[in-house]
C-alpha cells in the first residue's frame, strides 16, 4: 500500500515509525538501564503524538516549527519521567505533559510542583479508568473510582486537575450566545468567609427551595468538585444544559439571598 507524504513542521509523517505497546515497554526497559539509543527510538516513535497535539493550535501561532520543538521537549520530559511500574500507557501519561509544555510556552508560565502522593493518586486513577473503560466499553464515574481506590471524589478530582496546565482566570468557559461565563465567575470568593452566620443559614435554606436538578448540580459542582462534562455524562444531558442549569441555580440563589 502506498504511503502518502504529509509535511507537518517539516516532518514527513509517512516516514515516522509508530511503535507498538510491546516495543515501547522494551525500549523503556533498555533506556532505564542506560541505553541512550533506546531513548532516541522512543522519541522518533512518538513524533506523531506530538504532531497530533499540535493540530489543536493550528492558526494560533505564526511559527508551528517552534511549537513542534517545544512539543518535543515535552515528549522528552515525559520519556525521562515515565514510570513503568504504574502500568499506564505512555500516551495516557505523556499527552498532558506535552500539552502542558506547549501551553506554558505560549503563556510563558512556570510549572507548578505537585506532591508525590497526589501524583500517585492521579496515576492510579488513570490506570483504573483505562482498565475499566477497556473492559466495559464505557468510562467509569468519579464515584465508582472513588469507592474502588478508597479516596474521596474531591481528592481524586484534585489529583486529576493537578496534571493539567494552569489557565487564565479570564479564560472563557461557556457562551451560548448570551453573556460569556469566565473561569473567574466560578472561583471561590474569599470575602464570603467574612459574612455573618445569617448569610450561611440563608444560603442553606435557599438551596432547599431550588429545583431538585439545580440543587443537585450546584452541590455536585461546588461541594464534590465534579466537572460539567462528568455531570452531563452522569445525568444524560448535554454539557450546555448543565451550564445553563448551573447558571440558573446561581441566579435564583442570588435573588433569594441578596
Amino acid at each position: 500500500m502506498a504511503r502518502h507524504k504529509v509535511e507537518i513542521c517539516g516532518v514527513n509523517t509517512a516516514n515516522i515509525k509508530v511503535l507498538s505497546n510491546e516495543e515501547m515497554v522494551e525500549l523503556f526497559k533498555k533506556y532505564q538501564n542506560g541505553d541512550e539509543f533506546a531513548k532516541e527510538e522512543l522519541i522518533q516513535g512518538n513524533l506523531k503524538l506530538v504532531l497530533s497535539i499540535l493540530k489543536k493550535f493550528t492558526g494560533r501561532v505564526d511559527n508551528m516549527d517552534d511549537l513542534f520543538q517545544v512539543g518535543c521537549i515535552g515528549l522528552i520530559k515525559a520519556i525521562d519521567n515515565f514510570d513503568l511500574s504504574y502500568d499506564v500507557k505512555f500516551s495516557t501519561y505523556s499527552v498532558p505533559m506535552i500539552l502542558g509544555e506547549i501551553k506554558r510556552y505560549l503563556r510563558d508560565n512556570n510549572s507548578v510542583r505537585i506532591s508525590r502522593s497526589i501524583k500517585d493518586l492521579a496515576y492510579k486513577t488513570l490506570k483504573l479508568r483505562e482498565e475499566l473503560t477497556n473492559e466495559r466499553g464505557n468510562e467509569p464515574s468519579l464515584e465508582e473510582i472513588s469507592k474502588l481506590l478508597g479516596a474521596s471524589e474531591l481528592e481524586i478530582s484534585q489529583a486529576l486537575e493537578s496534571l493539567k496546565d494552569t489557565v487564565s482566570m479570564y479564560e472563557p468557559i461557556y457562551n451560548d450566545g448570551g453573556d460569556t461565563i469566565y473561569l473567574l465567575d466560578q472561583l471561590e470568593d474569599k470575602s464570603l468567609q467574612k459574612f455573618p452566620i445569617e448569610y450561611h443559614i440563608a444560603l442553606r435554606d435557599s438551596l432547599k427551595k431550588l429545583k431538585a436538578k439545580e440543587r443537585f448540580i450546584l452541590t455536585e459542582r461546588y461541594l464534590i468538585g465534579k466537572t460539567q462534562m462528568e455531570l452531563a455524562s452522569e445525568i444524560g444531558i448535554s454539557q450546555a444544559q448543565i451550564s445553563r442549569l448551573e447558571k440558573n441555580g446561581i441566579d435564583n440563589l442570588k435573588k433569594m439571598i441578596l
